[in-house]
């Protein structure tokens, strides 16, 4: 089924979709992840560029002289 929405009426409906998703009780529940999936129907989210890489550091006693 496709939706012939004007601008006005999807922004509105997304409004609505946006609020019920962040209000709902249960952000995990299948009801959620379908409205979640019109939504992205509708207007996709944001793409987000991945993090960098976490650097590892070693502890100053790791790599400092040993004790007796």
């Amino acid at each position: 089924m496709h939706l012939d929405l004007t601008d006005e009426q999807a922004a509105a409906l997304l409004v609505e979709l946006d609020r019920v998703i962040e209000n709902d009780r249960f952000p995990l529940s299948r009801r959620i992840q379908t409205l979640r999936a019109i939504r992205a129907e509708i207007k996709p989210y944001p793409v987000h560029e991945p993090l960098p890489p976490l650097r590892h550091y070693e502890s100053p006693r790791a790599t400092g002289r040993k004790r007796r």
